[in-house]
């Protein structure tokens, strides 16, 4: 079908649904978990509301913004990699005194099996950071097991994010750490981690957020993590987000980053853009925009 903006404001509103792209001969899919509620001037605080209203197909009849939650599946040859893990089995109530309301997850496994793979065929999750709603499959246990789904498998953190997770247990999330530290492998900047996949360590939302790069056929992906949490950051970089560590290299980072997705062979992917996940940046009369794919 042809792209439209009542097609974009539509997708925009959804928690998502499995998309796919081929990149030469290596497949990546969007595996859908859970979704988050969001209220949108919490959650970026320098904006107003009247920049919301502009943005009508990023919000719920609610007003809420709907950011999707889950992990990519990167396959090649027969292989199989998971970057990030989503929520897992579990749904949190609305956080009366922050930036996010009800949040779920569950539906991962089912998404896997969806795209033909089962849990074991996973050989690694590479995580882009840490926090909860990224690494849920990876230390609950799978319903119907007392054990996570991914207990064969390598979890890749940066060396900077795991060196930070300390903090994590001040943060009441030991139990998370615990159930991650006996398959933890730290992986550096630049390293090759799946087939044409590779990490760069971009702290600023956490002391170690990661990317990943998948190169293949002439054309690059960029799995961003929460370096960009609405597409409406694509036109403001400088407006972080308050779950961001470092506000000012978190929004030197998302500069950098949109400049990149300009690239007209690089295609980006959010995992908390709701049902517009892969995508471009196009310019316009008001400057970069999020272009979702047409899949």
């Amino acid at each position: 079908m042809a792209y439209s903006a009542n097609v974009q404001d539509e997708r925009l509103r959804r928690p998502g649904r499995i998309r796919s792209v081929l990149l030469g001969d290596t497949k990546v899919s969007y595996v859908p978990d859970g979704a988050v509620r969001l209220r949108p001037r919490a959650l970026l605080p320098d904006t107003t509301d009247e920049v919301w209203t502009a943005h009508p197909e990023l919000l719920d009849a609610n007003g809420m913004l709907v950011a999707g939650i889950g992990g990519l599946l990167v396959e090649n040859g027969g292989r199989a990699l998971l970057i990030d893990a989503g929520f897992g089995p579990q749904s949190w109530p609305a956080d009366p005194d922050g930036p996010r309301g009800e949040i779920h997850g569950g539906a991962l496994l089912e998404s896997l099996a969806e795209l033909g793979r089962g849990p074991r065929e996973i050989e690694a999750v590479a995580f882009t950071h840490l926090h909860p709603d990224h690494i849920g499959w990876a230390w609950q246990p799978a319903p119907g097991s007392d054990k996570p789904a991914f207990t064969h498998a390598d979890h890749l953190v940066s060396e900077p994010e795991w060196a930070q997770r300390h903090v994590m247990e001040e943060q009441g999330m030991a139990p998370e750490v615990a159930g991650l530290a006996p398959r933890v492998r730290e992986v550096t900047h630049g390293q090759e981690v799946f087939p044409g996949v590779r990490i760069r360590i971009t702290s600023g939302h956490t002391a170690g957020h990661a990317e990943y790069t998948v190169t293949s056929g002439g054309q690059r992906l960029i799995a961003f993590g929460d370096a960009l949490h609405s597409p409406i950051q694509v036109d403001h970089p400088e407006w972080s987000s308050a779950f961001d560590h470092d506000p000012v290299r978190a929004a030197d980072r998302r500069r950098r980053l949109v400049a990149e997705l300009e690239d007209p062979d690089t295609i980006g992917f959010g995992i908390h853009f709701a049902d517009a996940t892969f995508g471009h940046v196009r310019r316009d009369g008001r400057g970069p925009a999020w272009r979702p794919l047409d899949l």
